[in-house]
């Protein structure tokens, strides 16, 4: 069985900070997905720099097939030694898993890793090695379908020491939480943005350090296609919409041509709902034979904007998650609900959002639709956009 892994975190810097000393760095290569959280010795710029030397350096060469001595042997060669502290230092957390399931991880000196099974915390296999003397737990194993696992820096459990708890939040009460929250649908984004959101609470919003929730979640793909607009040509309109109907997953045509489109070949009238439930965004309607009608241009761009949000690694707003207007219901079907994304795009001019004298890529439209991809992308999406 081949496996989709998706990847979320969410950092917070120390308070005073404008650089996080945290930083998580994800490869995916050949099929091999290698996420790696490492956390720099102090704050600020310095931390900065090694964290973001030791991931940029362990994902790199990880991903490339190297072993963990190379990874330490080079590290150990490569980061500037601090005049202060006479030392270069960086802890990290590497994990590798392939489509097939088989993953490896490699710990030091970051709190251990919770793999959360059927919402429990689960014991996995560590072997403990001294490298270059370092002490390195390392773990392989076969994941299985639903697993996630939650990597984080000391900023979690040390949330609230000396301000809402005298020695902190320690690792047993970030479990139990993480147990707590648990929702077999929830994005590996949502896990991290619950967890620090905990964290900060905990720190009344000041974080006394460096905080990172990186999480990892084995699923199925999953997929979501969009037609958005009505194809340039006229003719295409029937070959369009049969190649959007006759993919897998949750269907949404945007658009009112558009769907005038779709229903005429489906032979099924669009039923709007009268209800506005957000003043600033179209009602949406329903269709059989589709999951979800919507206006276009205007409830796009509002996805568009929570998908900047989303992506954003400080975000912990997760608000949009319970709303039921057009643009969050969408959000809700791209960024947690699939794992593969289609885009089929119309080219037909419109002048009410388009000035034809603009070049093509310069339209509202396919700006929309360039910047969700990306940002799809960033979450760890497969993305495949279509233009006629």
């Amino acid at each position: 069985m081949r496996y989709f892994i998706e990847t979320g975190y969410v950092s917070l810097n120390k308070k005073g900070e404008e650089l996080c000393g945290d930083r998580v760095e994800t490869i995916y290569h050949q099929g091999t997905m290698t996420t790696v959280l490492a956390d720099g010795m102090g704050s600020g710029v310095k931390a900065n720099i090694l964290s973001t030397l030791t991931s940029k350096i362990i994902s790199t060469m990880m991903a490339s097939g190297l072993s963990i001595a190379d990874c330490v042997e080079t590290i150990a060669q490569t980061l500037p030694i601090c005049k202060v502290r006479q030392v270069a230092y960086s802890t990290f957390t590497i994990l590798q898993i392939g489509v097939h399931g088989d993953a490896y991880m490699v710990q030091f000196d970051n709190p251990l890793c919770v793999l959360l099974r059927d919402g429990k915390a689960t014991e996995y296999p560590v072997e403990v090695n001294v490298i270059d003397g370092k002490t390195i737990y390392e773990t392989r194993m076969q994941v299985q379908l639903g697993d996630v696992f939650v990597m984080f820096s000391d900023g979690v459990p040390h949330a609230g020491i000396g301000i809402t708890m005298n020695l902190g939040w320690q690792q047993e009460n970030v479990i139990k939480q993480l147990e707590e929250q648990f929702s077999p649908t929830d994005s590996a984004k949502s896990t991290a943005a619950k967890l620090a959101e905990v964290a900060s609470a905990l720190y009344l919003d000041e974080p006394g350090d460096d905080t990172t929730v990186a999480v990892m979640k084995v699923r199925e793909k999953q997929t979501v296609s969009i037609m958005f607009g009505p194809p340039s040509d006229p003719k295409d309109d029937i070959p369009v919409t049969e190649k959007f109907l006759a993919t897998d997953g949750i269907k949404i045509v945007s658009g009112g041509t558009t769907s005038k489109i779709v229903s005429k070949y489906l032979g099924s009238e669009v039923v709007t709902r009268i209800d506005y439930i957000d003043p600033k965004i179209p009602p949406v309607g329903s269709m059989k034979g589709v999951d979800l009608v919507s206006e276009g241009v205007l409830t796009l761009g509002h996805v568009m904007e929570l998908s900047n949000m989303i992506v954003s690694k400080t975000n912990t707003d997760l608000s949009w998650l319970k709303k039921k207007d057009g643009a969050s219901l969408i959000a809700q079907y791209l960024f947690e609900y699939a794992t593969d994304v289609n885009f089929f795009v119309g080219r037909a001019m419109n002048p009410a959002h388009q000035n034809p004298n603009l070049p093509l890529d310069l339209s509202i439209k396919l700006k929309i639709v360039e910047v969700l991809s990306k940002n799809l992308e960033l979450m760890g999406k497969r993305v495949n956009v279509e233009y006629h």
